[in-house]
């Protein structure tokens, strides 16, 4: 693209820090994850490989025991979650109970039950700080933070507003979840042997 063309179609987007959930929501389809906050575009590095294979597993994993017993809908990215107005992420798996199917929308979920992200180097700070406050805040029952490097799998619960470590597993362990009662998954099967 030409320094001049790419000027002109900068102009047409507002600057950081002005962006608001219409001008987000008006972004032409891609295949990069971008999410909203506090008025800024973040775009999202692309992921590693044992990134996508780690989310792929557990997405398998996810999705055969919710469709089996019929308990909702589990997603991945991209899909953007809007947690409050001006707040939108784009977690890598969701899950959202069945009887929160109102919070499903063609465009856009509302906030999960069940969230989880597979830290990435570029990603870390943000799984582990600030998206662990905000899912938090937005009512997201339980929060998975999967990390490729550590090979370990740590699940949060929403226990009176605020989160608790149900537990931390590493390989030769399962991991389980307290939201989707029975759910647990061997974490060498997330990570690969």
């Amino acid at each position: 693209m030409e320094p001049r063309l790419a000027v002109e179609v900068a102009r047409l987007w507002p600057p950081q820090g002005q962006w608001t959930e219409v001008d987000y929501f008006a972004l032409p389809d891609t295949n990069q994850l971008i999410e909203l906050s506090e008025g800024e575009l973040i775009m999202c590095p692309p992921p590693t490989d044992s990134h996508q294979y780690a989310s792929g597993e557990l997405y398998a994993a996810l999705r055969a025991f919710v469709r089996e017993r019929d308990l909702g809908t589990v997603r991945y990215a991209p899909l953007p979650v809007r947690l409050w107005p001006g707040k939108v992420r784009e977690p890598d798996i969701l899950f959202v109970a069945k009887e929160h199917a109102d919070r499903i929308g063609e465009k856009f979920y509302g906030p999960p039950d069940l969230v989880v992200e597979v830290t990435s180097p570029g990603t870390r700070r943000t799984d582990r700080v600030e998206k662990f406050v905000e899912y938090m805040q937005a009512g997201v029952r339980e929060y998975w933070i999967v990390d490729p490097d550590s090979r370990t799998v740590e699940v949060f619960v929403l226990r009176e507003g605020a989160y608790e470590l149900l537990g931390k597993w590493g390989m030769g362990e399962k991991a389980r979840s307290e939201v989707l009662k029975g759910f647990e998954v061997a974490v060498e099967e997330v990570f690969g042997s």
